[in-house]
């Protein structure tokens, strides 16, 4: 599969919508590729099988390795279905179809979306059915998602106040928003501060034209411990016992898609979603239960998992909190960057030309792996202490002198969700770095 330009599968209208993403375009103007001639599709660049050090590219450049991405996106949609849970991937870590796509292919129910613009941008890029696990009080963003709604897409989205629930219900059009309430916990991000506020705003969902309530969700990713986790867990599941009687058959839309995933719908039964990237084992614990029939002491929950980071793991903060450190099983890091040393003007400290529009350095600075491809005992020692506009710092024992002018280091990253914003087009390579695909971002 031609992960770049072969949009369709499972969750798309076969009359075209999830093909909607066009070729990628290679020219002067692609940052990190080096072409000075005329404009080339990425089917065709692909196609040549260049490799990353051919000159072909410039420095700084981020790669994605193929085998980490197809290994990532089967382990989740493997333990999804062993749970018996749906899955829901947040699709703000990459905004890139190429990747919706092959999420789809292995299962997924539909995408997660965290703002009103990344939810229009995956449907008009053929997203069939679209979690905004988030507020939205945007009036005219929901208008348009409204006209989308008529239109077929199978939208959820979050309330957690009798005022935002005012906003959704005046901006809705002939087909219902359906709502799911959100708890969340004291200092935490948004969501209802307990059952007794959940159920006030349930209600307010219930007595108001133009929305319909469809179940409850949480975001348990700010908890500071696994005990905190349960505890809103448990939490949520009272809240989804407490709701799911009220919960209605879904309203057929007024011109439903050719054709949508083979994944359930979640007309008349109660969602149930949470599940960043660090807890879904607790999640999956916690709420897979709610996902049995009723006779076997379950409430039929569509049960969404909603990690996101996950595709892409990284060499630092998911590494150290991955539920694979708990579990069976394991991720890859799936993104590399690759940089030039500028100088070496003192010893013990190496300047290369890559910085914060490059790398993510929100949470963890980059990890050194590689020196011109290979490993040497020294790396082990070296650090990177200092990403700027356009350099990076890094130490080394000062007594090393094998790293000079015109070197290539890798580095493994931390936190995918601020690394794929920073690249329009990313090559997407084999294991010996020759470029197997692209992908395009949408941020």
């Amino acid at each position: 599969m031609h992960i770049a330009n072969d949009l369709g599968g499972p969750g798309a209208d076969r009359a075209g919508d999830l093909a909607a993403d066009p070729d990628v375009v290679i020219d002067w103007s692609t940052r990190g590729f080096l072409h000075a001639g005329e404009p080339v599709s990425g089917r065709e660049f692909a196609a040549a099988r260049h490799s990353l050090f051919d000159g072909s590219f410039t420095w700084p450049v981020m790669v994605l390795k193929r085998s980490a991405l197809d290994h990532n996106i089967a382990t989740l949609a493997a333990f999804t279905r062993a749970h018996g849970i749906a899955f829901a991937p947040h699709g703000k870590t990459t905004m890139a179809p190429a990747i919706f796509k092959a999420q789809l292919d292995a299962g997924a129910w539909g995408i997660s979306a965290a703002t009103p613009g990344q939810a229009l941008v995956y449907r008009r890029l053929g997203v069939p059915r679209v979690l905004l696990a988030n507020e939205i009080v945007d009036r005219a963003a929901l208008r348009m998602l409204a006209d989308e709604v008529e239109r077929g897409l199978e939208f959820l989205c979050y309330a957690d106040s009798v005022e935002g629930v005012r906003i959704l219900s005046e901006s809705a059009g002939a087909v219902p928003f359906r709502v799911l309430v959100e708890l969340g916990h004291p200092g935490g991000r948004t969501g209802c501060r307990g059952l007794p506020e959940l159920l006030a705003v349930a209600e307010a969902v219930r007595r108001s034209p133009g929305v319909e309530l469809a179940g409850v969700a949480c975001y348990e990713g700010t908890c500071p411990g696994p005990d905190e986790v349960r505890g809103i867990l448990r939490d949520l599941r009272a809240a989804a016992e407490a709701v799911a009687p009220h919960v209605p058959p879904l309203s057929p839309p007024a011109s439903p898609p050719a054709s949508l995933s083979a994944s359930p719908c979640s007309g008349g039964r109660v969602v149930v979603s949470a599940g960043g990237s660090a807890w879904f084992d607790l999640v999956a614990e916690e709420l897979a239960p709610l996902a049995r029939p009723r006779e076997e002491a379950g409430l039929d929950a569509l049960v969404l998992l909603r990690s996101g980071a996950y595709v892409a793991h990284d060499d630092g903060f998911y590494r150290e909190v991955t539920p694979y450190n708990r579990i069976d099983g394991h991720l890859l890091p799936a993104l590399e960057a690759w940089a030039q040393v500028l100088s070496v003007p003192e010893p013990g400290l190496a300047l290369l030309g890559m910085g914060k529009r490059d790398v993510p350095y929100d949470i963890d600075l980059p990890a050194v792996r590689t020196l011109n491809g290979g490993t040497v005992g020294w790396l082990e020692e070296a650090q990177v202490v200092k990403v700027l506009d356009q350099h990076t710092y890094l130490r080394f024992p000062p007594g090393e002198t094998g790293i000079r002018p015109g070197d290539l280091v890798s580095f493994g990253l931390s936190h995918p969700c601020t690394a794929f914003d920073k690249w329009r087009v990313i090559p997407v390579v084999d294991d010996d770095y020759v470029v197997t695909d692209l992908i395009k971002t949408y941020f």
